[in-house]
């Protein structure tokens, strides 16, 4: 039951996200957000009396978990923010769903991976559920910004799904070590483009209450409640609990925010839920 309270946790961000952005800048209020995150993180880390600080980590490690955080929060969290304010969350969350596809193509692409006929049937599956969703193709010009920045999002976020496995793989850093790093250096850098780029703007008691919540609650607590259920789920639990958002946040999106979903839009949500579930499955067994 914790992880699929931090589902909800993580769900329930998106419904906050789109509130923010009516008057915080997109790359601004994530900057903020998964910067003051990193900070709360460090603390809860330096606080934890099993705390493993990696010895004499080489170059290219700090190198590459430079590159992950980048990746990462920079490109991947920041696009994020900046599609949710041009499209509704239930696009955006669509959209971002593929993200499981597009590692599997890279990894045919990269690692000279081998996917299985689950893993085929899976991504046609998937991509159905999608052009189900848009076909028609009824989009307005102001929201391909969000369009555009949503899929650099799935690219960003796949390229950090390989690159976090291979960190990963090193005994000598744990889940929350290279969080709290990467984390530390993609969420600054954010930061800094939304200075440089936008004004900073008068923000509210309300929209500072959700940037703490959303740092300290969303992030910090949340990835440490995730990262001690790990210990006791499977992968196959822990992914399956984890697909368990692309169903929550158009939950949410509905109704805390008035967003419409049509029966032939549901029907492509389902269909993009299923074929990411074959996907992973498949995955998982692959790697078993």
């Amino acid at each position: 039951m914790q992880a699929v309270f931090v589902t909800i946790l993580w769900a329930s961000s998106w419904v906050l996200i789109k509130i923010g952005l009516t008057d915080i800048p997109p790359l601004l209020f994530a900057g903020l957000r998964y910067s003051l995150g990193a900070v709360v993180l460090l603390m809860i880390y330096w606080r934890s009396k099993n705390r493993i600080v990696p010895q004499q980590l080489a170059k290219k490690t700090w190198l590459w978990l430079a590159a992950y955080g980048i990746i990462y929060y920079t490109l991947g969290q920041g696009t994020q923010f900046v599609s949710l304010k041009y499209l509704p969350a239930v696009t955006t969350n669509l959209i971002l769903s593929n993200i499981p596809l597009a590692v599997a193509i890279m990894s045919i692409i990269l690692l000279k991976e081998a996917l299985t006929i689950l893993q085929w049937g899976g991504m046609a599956l998937s991509m159905a559920g999608v052009l189900l969703y848009f076909l028609p193709v009824q989009i307005v010009p102001a929201q391909w910004p969000g369009i555009l920045a949503a899929f650099i999002g799935v690219l960003a976020n796949a390229s950090a799904s390989i690159l976090g496995r291979a960190l990963n793989r090193k005994g000598d850093l744990s889940a929350l070590w290279i969080t709290l790093v990467s984390m530390g250096i993609g969420s600054p850098l954010m930061l800094a483009i939304g200075l440089s780029t936008t004004p900073f703007p008068t923000i509210s008691l309300a929209n500072w209450f959700i940037i703490g919540w959303l740092a300290v609650v969303n992030t910090a607590f949340a990835f440490t409640l995730w990262n001690h259920t790990l210990k006791i789920l499977t992968a196959t639990e822990s992914s399956m609990i984890n697909t368990l958002m692309i169903a929550e946040i158009p939950f949410f999106a509905t109704l805390l925010l008035g967003e419409q979903v049509t029966g032939k839009e549901f029907a492509g949500l389902v269909l993009v839920m299923a074929g990411i579930i074959l996907v992973q499955l498949s995955a998982l067994k692959t790697r078993s």
